[in-house]
């Protein structure tokens, strides 16, 4: 199948939109697949990944060229820009939780086994599905109010599911790990290396040496694991806490710069821009409101 070929939305049936760092959404199966004949066409998501969890029925994903039949009760992991469709049994229902790629990196960066969850297409197998049925009802609960707590609660919740469903991943997986389990590794270790040392001059050859690898292999394993080379990361992970210094921090922007380690604010500014579609200074008036201006000071 050719990529442009290939609708890719925010929602399903929705187009794309910008997605918030800490994106989290919870619906009924019913309410996309019913509208649907129960059939959803192939389509992909940028930077989205599902966790379906079928309750009663059944039916098949195609994840790219693979077919994977599931029945219930199962969950199926989609990492986000795959490729996947679904044929649904009729009335099979369930739950759709959505995750930003930002959100689960943040959590990612806090237990590195979970990376190993959304690493590929899958179907788990569930035996005793109550426990995991009623988290995601709580987790729907919470959701739909802001209640005192609310943010704790909802990454409680959320994190609970996660490795429920990664115990159980890995209880059914039978015989050596598959091949992604060493690449999933790779890039978690390479993450956290980047979290240690994203405002060095550190380059990718040499990220490649502290992991013993060759460059090659690191843009590989970063490629089929996240979709971005190892570059990109680098970049995402100093643009992130660029916009957090500009909005949290009374720092100037020439100081943020060589906080981060650029040489050359206007070096910096060029790096933002192509990063974020703003020049530093025009994001920092767009988002003027977001700190006290006790801890703003004029760039």
């Amino acid at each position: 199948m050719q990529g442009q070929q290939i609708p890719s939305f925010f929602l399903y049936g929705e187009p794309p939109r910008a997605v918030g760092e800490r994106f989290l959404h919870l619906e009924s199966l019913d309410d996309r697949t019913r509208p649907s004949n129960w059939n959803i066409r192939a389509h992909s998501h940028a930077n989205l990944s599902h966790l379906f969890y079928i309750a009663a029925g059944g039916g098949r994903m195609r994840a790219e060229d693979e077919v994977i039949p599931f029945t219930s009760p199962c969950v199926l992991l989609v990492p986000a820009r795959l490729v996947h469709a679904f044929d649904f049994e009729v009335d099979t229902s369930g739950s759709v939780l959505t995750i930003s790629d930002a959100y689960l990196a943040e959590i990612v960066r806090r237990d590195a086994d979970l990376s190993a969850l959304f690493a590929a297409p899958a179907q788990v197998s569930l035996d005793q599905p109550q426990a995991l049925q009623d988290q995601l009802k709580s987790l729907a609960r919470e959701l739909a109010w802001q209640a005192p707590g609310h943010t704790a609660a909802v990454e409680s919740l959320l994190t609970g599911v996660f490795v429920q469903v990664l115990r159980r991943h890995r209880a059914s997986q039978a015989g050596p790990p598959a091949p992604h389990g060493s690449h999933a590794g790779l890039v978690a270790r390479f993450r956290s290396l980047v979290e240690d040392h994203y405002r060095s001059e550190m380059g990718i050859s040499d990220y490649a040496w502290l992991l013993a690898v060759t460059p090659k292999r690191l843009r590989s394993a970063c490629l089929r694991i996240t979709g971005e080379p190892p570059l990109r990361i680098l970049h995402e992970r100093r643009l992130l806490e660029a916009k957090r210094l500009m909005l949290y921090s009374n720092m100037t922007l020439a100081e943020i710069a060589y906080y981060l380690g650029f040489s050359d604010p206007a070096y910096f500014s060029r790096f933002f821009r192509q990063a974020a579609g703003a020049s530093p200074r025009a994001f920092r008036r767009r988002h003027d409101g977001a700190a006290p201006d006790a801890q703003r000071r004029a760039a």
